[in-house]
């Protein structure tokens, strides 16, 4: 699954990309053409989940915890960051990125076990998901690194210390965007076709450094 992603999408009841996804659908609900058969159906985080919990005690956030997750094999799903994959997660897709700093990859979205947060569970991590067609046939979203090692430590000890009427302490609260510093990271994936998928990525420098 290579290539220059090429398909655009218009606004408007009328235009010819919204009766393109029209077709779509009415094909997919007719089973012509399978088009949600790969979508974005990777969770950004199995780790930590009730369904990858085998210990005694049904603690599943300590059974497995995030730093499990690089080392560890999942039973029942899959995790990645702007991850597709098929229906039956057969065969998964996603990303991964390292600043040059980082002691790990970014593999998967990283966050606060139901023990560590002042409210609870929570995810750290700056993203947004863009675009989706209901067919799946245009996908996209963007993330936020920072070009800074990655505050694992800060947010566990900063939060899992705090009382549940304080806020929480947010990833932006670290200072670790200050000046611009991270990477804006834009994954786009287009159908030709069902099984015809082209992939598309955009890496902008936000900070006043050059890196290579």
């Amino acid at each position: 699954m290579t290539g220059t992603l090429r398909v655009a999408f218009y606004r408007g009841a009328s235009t010819p990309g919204m009766n393109a996804e029209l077709s779509r659908i009415e094909e997919n609900a007719g089973d012509e053409q399978p088009w949600r058969f790969w979508g974005p159906y990777v969770s950004g985080r199995q780790w930590g989940t009730v369904r990858e919990d085998y210990s005694t005690d049904g603690d599943a956030w300590s059974y497995f915890p995030h730093d499990h997750a690089r080392s560890r094999a999942y039973r029942w799903g899959e995790d990645g960051l702007a991850g597709i994959s098929d229906a039956k997660q057969r065969l998964c897709f996603a990303w991964a990125f390292w600043n040059g700093h980082d002691p790990i990859l970014k593999e998967r979205l990283f966050g606060l076990g139901g023990h560590e947060g002042n409210h609870g569970e929570d995810v750290k991590e700056i993203y947004w998901y863009l675009d989706n067609t209901p067919s799946h046939s245009y996908m996209r979203m963007l993330y936020r690194y920072p070009q800074a090692r990655f505050p694992y430590e800060e947010l566990v000890r900063e939060n899992i210390g705090r009382p549940k009427w304080e806020r929480e302490l947010e990833l932006w609260d670290t200072g670790i965007f200050r000046d611009n510093r991270f990477f804006d990271i834009e994954i786009a994936y287009a159908k030709v076709a069902t099984e015809d998928i082209l992939i598309h990525a955009r890496i902008f420098n936000r900070g006043p450094c050059a890196r290579r």
